[in-house]
């Protein structure tokens, strides 16, 4: 029996499951084709990709935790994700067989069939669906991967180490393919969701995914020479509208919405929102962003009480109208059912509700109450910013580390606008954000932002990415790579036996918590553990990884 034939899977058997809207017309026996057209392979994979990655579905359900922008009462709750964690599960299985299996078809007969454009995006995607592969589980098959040939049903862990060269290896090739003059009609429009067939865009994502994949490896080795090549060619996404991003739909008669929506307006609901997370926003927390309040905090969460509303459950934290519970707590108001108080993720992310204050009145929050049609966002023009500034704070290159981190504020506090104006399209009346007024709330807070980065020149990388997690939002893969490369963000951290709730209901002068002894921290995952069931059916497979916070990625000294 070939037990691990799930690497093996044909993407046109994998794609005869989902449902079609008009007949194929590329084999005598539309019900039995032995080749699926590019077109329909790449829709399903970009579809797959962000499904892998997103909040509910995939990877960022389980690192929005471990990043601590999430809390949940499941297994991720004390960095306790296992190999058998759904998240997990659905991530590995999504990448491996729908996502890879489909873009390695792509590539195999658009070389055949002179699809040059077809096969210069599937390597693009494949390139960055390996990278989040390796970065968060560290050793992954990937040169035996997907390879009928005899000896390789049971494919091998590749080092990350071995993994990086060859994906900027398959970057270029890309980049060569996508600027072919090869004439042929078959070429990517509306079935390429992401950039509708654009070759300028892919190339401007490939090369920001290098810079990306150098800045990952800084700690270990010298890059200056490659991030100076790539910045000075300035081929790098440059504007919102080419940042990298999965588009969602509306509610309609197929869901096609943000996955992280369904958890919080169409289902039971069960995360959280951090209140870690919640208090940097709110200027709550007296190591970072002191006193300054992010004026983003009503796009980001929607909060269903009122302020002064009683509620109707104990709860382990409470701030106004912002309800949530700790992070690996042993409380006794953890378990109480917050459906109808808990505060729920809003508008940014998930394409949720914009919060004005009001609260539910004379109903509940129901799958009508937002669109939905977030996109995830795999790397935006803010991304690219922080990571520069970053790269000349490290010193890897040269310029102004300030300038640069102003502008990707700017970027990120521009990029909501984006996100609710071209993708959300919200019902409710929604104020722009954005303003480059001197006294806007956006540049209010920025000047804030920057007195005490201008302050604290020890703590100027901290503000930074601390900056770029609040940005990400919604999207948790980097920022859990970004806080294993830096330490930065700080995170909460309970107690190591887990956290009671400190007696201080309802007591004005002090933030919830400033009462947490920061002591004794968990282990810190430094990978996630693979999924279980590819290493009990693949004799080729690793053990288990018994300690995941002393199994490293290979970028980390």
């Amino acid at each position: 029996m070939i037990k691990n034939f799930k690497y093996m899977i044909l993407p046109a058997m994998l794609l005869t499951v989902m449902s079609c809207k008009k007949e194929l017309d590329i084999n005598t026996d539309p019900n039995n084709p032995t080749e699926m057209s590019s077109s329909r392979l790449l829709t399903s994979a970009e579809q797959s990709l962000g499904e892998s990655l997103a909040i509910t579905s995939g990877l960022s359900q389980t690192l929005s935790v471990y990043t601590h922008q999430l809390v949940v009462r499941e297994e991720e709750d004390g960095y306790k994700a296992s190999g058998s964690t759904f998240a997990i599960q659905e991530a590995w299985n999504g990448m491996y067989i729908k996502t890879l299996s489909n873009l390695d078809a792509i590539i195999k007969q658009g070389t055949a069939n002179s699809e040059t454009k077809y096969v210069g995006i599937a390597q693009i995607l494949k390139a960055y669906t390996y990278s989040q592969l390796v970065d968060v589980f560290g050793d992954v098959p990937f040169s035996e991967s997907h390879n009928l040939k005899v000896g390789t049903f049971y494919p091998k862990f590749d080092k990350g180490s071995d993994i990086y060269p060859a994906l900027f290896t398959l970057l270029d090739q890309a980049i060569t393919n996508l600027n072919s003059s090869t004439v042929n009609p078959a070429v990517p429009g509306t079935d390429d969701v992401i950039y509708k067939g654009s070759v300028s865009k892919w190339i401007k994502a490939a090369n920001t995914i290098k810079l990306k994949l150098l800045l990952q490896q800084r700690r270990v080795k010298n890059v200056a020479t490659e991030v100076n090549a790539l910045l000075t060619a300035g081929n790098l996404i440059s504007t919102t509208d080419e940042s990298f991003l999965l588009p969602y739909g509306p509610n309609g008669a197929t869901d096609d919405r943000n996955p992280g929506f369904g958890d919080y307006y169409a289902s039971q609901r069960s995360n959280y929102i951090s209140p870690w997370f919640y208090e940097i926003l709110k200027g709550y927390n007296t190591d970072i962003n002191n006193g300054i309040v992010d004026p983003r905090l009503p796009y980001y969460f929607y909060n269903q009480l009122r302020p002064t509303s009683a509620g109707t459950q104990r709860t382990e934290y409470r701030d106004g109208a912002f309800v949530s519970i700790y992070f690996s707590a042993n409380g006794p108001d953890g378990d109480a059912n917050q459906q109808d108080n808990m505060t729920l993720l809003g508008m940014y992310p998930v394409g949720g509700k914009y919060d004005d204050g009001t609260g539910i009145t004379g109903g509940k929050i129901t799958a009508a109450s937002g669109t939905g049609a977030a996109p995830y966002r795999f790397i935006t023009y803010a991304d690219r910013l922080f990571m520069e500034a970053e790269l000349i704070k490290e010193g890897v290159v040269t310029g102004d580390a300030r300038a640069k981190f102003k502008a990707a504020m700017t970027e990120a506090f521009k990029q909501v606008d984006y996100v609710v104006t071209t993708f959300v399209k919200p019902t409710q009346t929604v104020p722009a954000i954005y303003n480059t007024g001197a006294t806007s709330p956006m540049n209010t807070y920025i000047d804030a932002v920057l007195a005490q980065y201008d302050a604290n020149t020890a703590k100027q990388l901290q503000y930074i990415i601390t900056q770029k997690w609040i940005s990400t939002f919604g999207s948790a893969i980097d920022a859990y790579t970004d806080y294993r490369r830096t330490g930065f963000p700080k995170l909460f951290a309970p107690f190591a036996g887990g956290f009671v709730q400190p007696p201080l209901n309802g007591d004005p002068t002090m933030s919830p918590q400033d009462a947490i002894q920061m002591v004794n921290p968990l282990n810190y995952p430094l990978t996630l553990p693979w999924y279980q069931s590819e290493l009990e059916s693949n004799i080729n497979a690793p053990k288990q990884k018994t300690d995941p916070s002393t199994y490293k990625p290979f970028w980390l000294p």
